[in-house]
């Protein structure tokens, strides 16, 4: 639809006024800038922080609406896991266990599985067991071993695609191919701080897992991120289970099992809890929730957003006091073109129009100004600052939601700043030509 007449004029002049006096445009752009930008930034920071932090939720926990159930450390877990998930794709089962790759007969560089950088810290300390009496430290008359070329970390056995529920991202390699039989030297997949200690150390390939009938030599498949500090590695549930047997492998309480499943599946946690029950498992151990992700981190962003938009609204309020005492300067000193224009019969809504379109136009040029400088500062950061800003890839790209907050804040900017002008500048008397 084509603009109005006195709406099109009302530019034009206005756009005119801004050319005339691009000093004092460019100072109202300069007071007004800060205070877009810091809404954007606020806006674009807390866009990003929510999909940081649910990326971790998601890589740690599972996606938003996942169900998983957790089951007992029994001995029939795994055979009837395995049964039943037989030709279920869309379910995948978990098991959890400790295993030590390295020199055998030593100590790990990292007892207990703890991250690289407590290693030589004593960080682990003595072996724990853990039963339904609690935990409580293993003791033992052996002196500890001598330290060696060895890690310890998580290996988790799979029997589907985790990636469905848990996104990890891969960094080299290859995932796990679930196609085909089992192979007899277990491949694994590491993640990024057990692929830190292959790096670090020279590790032979033996693995010793508790409860294991040999030591198998291992694959290195690929290395994932999973968001976990700890070393761990993926492998094939079959394939683990060639060199173990789940009679003996819920040894000291450091296993666990669980299903992923998607919303609204109940006959599978129907089954297992049935078959599971009859082969005399523990029915109290056996319990569901599903993961939400947006529920848990929506309260903390909320009260972040908050507290640093208040500030960055009384950063722009600042600003809109700039093009305020700006566009009163400029009616004030207009005070005889605006008179002559009402006595040739302009009316006061275009007079009102001419100064506020004046200021919208400056507001949507220091929105754009500062949308750029935040979209171009974005671009920047993974390679300035590093880190974290490193490992987020697609979830750094500038949000949209940032964008249209800069542009409410320009408008609402320039509104504020030209509302009070606008209407001196239509209360202009005619008589004040014949004054001057």
């Amino acid at each position: 639809m084509a603009l109005s007449g006195r709406f099109r004029s009302a530019l034009i002049i206005g756009g005119q006024g801004i050319r005339a006096r691009k000093l004092r445009t460019l100072l109202s752009m300069v007071s007004l800038f800060l205070g877009v930008l810091a809404v954007v930034t606020v806006q674009a920071g807390a866009e990003i922080a929510n999909r940081a932090l649910l990326t971790d939720i998601e890589l740690g926990m599972g996606k938003d609406g996942t169900v998983v159930l957790n089951l007992p450390t029994h001995e029939a877990t795994v055979p009837v896991m395995t049964e039943v998930l037989r030709g279920r794709p869309e379910m995948v089962g978990l098991t959890s266990t400790m295993a030590i790759i390295g020199e055998p007969s030593v100590m790990p560089i990292n007892p207990g599985g703890s991250p690289l950088k407590y290693a030589g810290q004593g960080y682990g300390g003595a072996m724990m067991v853990c039963d339904q009496m609690g935990c409580h430290e293993q003791k033992s008359d052996d002196g500890p071993p001598p330290p060696g070329k060895a890690i310890e970390l998580r290996l988790v056995g799979l029997t589907g695609d985790i990636r469905q529920y848990r996104p990890f991202h891969a960094e080299a390699g290859r995932w796990l191919d679930f196609s085909g039989e089992p192979s007899l030297s277990p491949g694994l997949v590491l993640n990024r701080e057990a692929a830190a200690a292959f790096t670090q150390h020279r590790i032979p390939a033996e693995m010793r897992i508790e409860g294991s009938t040999a030591n198998p030599t291992p694959r290195v498949l690929g290395v994932v991120h999973d968001g976990d500090s700890s070393p761990a590695a993926y492998v094939r549930a079959d394939e683990l289970l060639n060199w173990t047997t789940p009679a003996t492998g819920n040894q000291n309480g450091r296993n666990s099992f669980a299903v992923y499943m998607p919303p609204g599946v109940t006959d599978v946690e129907q089954t297992l809890r049935a078959r599971l029950a009859a082969r005399g498992a523990p029915a109290d151990q056996i319990h569901a929730y599903q993961v939400e992700s947006k529920k848990e981190i929506e309260s903390q962003l909320t009260l972040m957003r908050m507290i640093f938009l208040a500030m960055a609204v009384l950063v722009l309020l600042i600003g809109v006091a700039g093009i305020l005492n700006v566009g009163l300067a400029t009616v004030g000193e207009r005070v005889e073109e605006f008179a002559l224009r009402r006595a040739v019969g302009t009316p006061r809504l275009l007079l009102a129009g001419i100064v506020l379109s004046e200021t919208l136009i400056i507001g949507m040029l220091t929105a754009g100004a500062a949308i750029g400088v935040g979209a171009v500062g974005l671009k920047l950061a993974p390679m300035v600052l590093g880190g974290r800003f490193e490992t987020m890839g697609a979830d750094l790209a500038f949000p949209w939601q940032a964008g249209v907050a800069g542009v409410i804040a320009g408008l609402a900017a320039g509104v504020l700043g030209g509302l009070l002008p606008a209407i001196r500048a239509a209360r202009i008397p005619i008589a004040t030509v014949m004054r001057a």
